[in-house]
């Protein structure tokens, strides 16, 4: 249990034992399920808690709450993540009203067999939960990143209560040695990035809002300097370049394409370009993802593999176009023995994507460099260099 003001504790846990959080990103700081207990006239529990945490979260409560039960339930979102120990909590504090959204009570009946009907209230945009000395003020946020996503706003002590936003990857009981920033961009181009829109809508919302706090699901309590914080979430949920450089991303299967990659890189330091290279067969993909969305310019080398481009790389550039990668510069290598066609692959990937900008040097290799395919290079870090 930790104090976050003079009435709202962080009740939530850390989780060490989960090797791939949502199945699929590798989370070797561990995880964070963060909940919530505001003490007022009436109390108030923000979220529950993933399933293999609930009887720490529950212990945590009891710290704060003691025998009292608390008056209502908040649920932001139903995520199981979230939501996984509604049903142990229902049965535990029977009295307690469960407050959500229309969607998420749905969902409550897909998860747990009843929607609470006894004991629910819905709540809307605009709506307001009196507690005594303070309200909560509801904001939906649908599709950040699911469609039952609300928010709420504590007008007493300041607080956002932000569901997934401002979420992410790590413990809190550990330090990131990168700070908030590299995880959080990661969790959010990994998780959320493909709704820049909704979660753009929620930003324009929460500036109308003297926010002192945010409190997300994931990851630390943001009380410090929130303009750095509100300053990246804008950037990213426009998909707009946060650095200046180059992402280079590749595959390769003997080598070959590897050694253009290296030289390339070569090329672009020795022009006082920053330069982060992802073997997309051996690095972490979302790690790659976050990079492309990071930097302004990307280059994407690989082989031709059966008449298209290595599985790897059109499985990177349909991650890309799934979260609306726009609005960066783009260089393509390939390399084919007998007839490349990786770099039209990869346009026809591209090709729904908006405010993308071709570099007019694409390199080609015939199986390995030579003084053309050399000299094709260096006019590329030219090109991308002068960006």
């Amino acid at each position: 249990m930790i104090k976050v003001t003079d009435s709202i504790f962080y009740v939530g846990a850390d989780d060490h034992e989960v090797d791939l959080f949502e199945g699929q990103y590798d989370v070797p700081l561990g995880m964070a399920y963060n909940s919530y207990v505001i003490v007022d006239d009436k109390t108030a529990v923000c979220d529950t808690i993933d399933a293999g945490s609930t009887e720490t979260w529950l212990a945590n409560i009891r710290e704060v709450l003691g025998d009292k039960a608390p008056d209502y339930l908040i649920v932001h979102h139903m995520e199981p993540d979230h939501s996984a120990s509604i049903a142990v909590f229902a049965e535990l504090y029977p009295t307690t009203v469960i407050v959500a959204s229309a969607k998420a009570f749905v969902m409550m009946q897909q998860f747990f067999g009843t929607d609470y009907a006894d004991r629910r209230m819905v709540v809307k945009e605009g709506d307001v939960l009196d507690l005594g000395t303070r309200t909560l003020s509801f904001i939906t946020a649908p599709m950040v990143h699911w469609p039952e996503v609300i928010m709420s706003y504590d007008s007493r002590d300041k607080v956002l209560f932000s569901a997934d936003a401002f979420g992410k990857f790590g413990a809190n009981d550990v330090e990131d040695p990168e700070g908030w920033t590299c995880e959080a961009r990661r969790y959010y181009f990994g998780i959320v990035g493909k709704y820049g829109p909704q979660a753009q809508a929620v930003l324009k919302k929460a500036a109308r809002l003297d926010i002192a706090v945010i409190c997300p699901l994931h990851g630390p309590v943001l009380k410090e300097d929130l303009g750095y914080y509100l300053e990246k979430y804008n950037l990213w949920t426009t998909y707009q370049p946060e650095d200046k450089g180059v992402t280079i991303a590749y595959t390769s299967v003997y080598g070959h394409t590897k050694t253009a990659v290296e030289k390339l890189a070569a090329m672009l330091e020795e022009k006082g370009v920053k330069v982060s290279v992802h073997d997309l067969a051996r690095m972490d993909m979302p790690e790659a993802v976050e990079d492309a969305f990071r930097y302004d310019r990307l280059v994407l080398a690989t082989t031709t593999y059966n008449n298209d481009c290595f599985p790897f790389m059109r499985t990177y550039v349909e991650h890309l176009t799934e979260r609306c990668y726009q609005n960066r510069t783009i260089g393509i290598v390939e390399n084919g023995s007998w007839a490349p066609t990786a770099a039209k692959t990869i346009r026809s990937l591209l090709e729904g994507s908006k405010n993308l900008t071709f570099c007019e040097n694409t390199v080609t290799i015939k199986s390995a460099l030579n003084a053309e395919s050399e000299a094709a290079l260096a006019a590329l870090a030219e090109e991308l260099a002068a960006v």
